[in-house]
């Protein structure tokens, strides 16, 4: 399995979530996970909130589009968008390896 799979028009994606990093970013695939950065801190929420809101504009979608579906207390995370509009560049590189 890899990191990201589409059911239907809904993309999923089994990301590593580092908080309380430099700057909200893509980063590189980890075995079956994409590991992204989020500036956020994992406090109440907040890394959550600021991962659905990033992967909401990337994807080009409202963030009612974005669920995380498993993981909302921990780092390895499993995310839902719902039909996405576009693919991130940075994104679009790492599906390549």
């Amino acid at each position: 399995m890899s990191w990201y799979s589409w059911q239907g028009h809904t993309l999923r994606l089994a990301l590593r979530v580092q908080p309380r990093a430099r700057e909200n970013a893509f980063g590189e695939p980890l075995g079956d996970e994409l590991r992204m950065r989020i500036k956020a801190p994992p406090v109440d929420g907040k890394a959550n909130a600021a991962l659905v809101a990033f992967l909401a504009k990337a994807f080009g979608v409202p963030k009612g589009r974005v669920r995380v579906v498993l993981g909302e207390h921990g780092r390895s995370k499993l995310v839902a968008i719902e039909a996405p509009q576009m693919l991130p560049k940075a994104m679009a590189h790492t599906a390549d390896h």
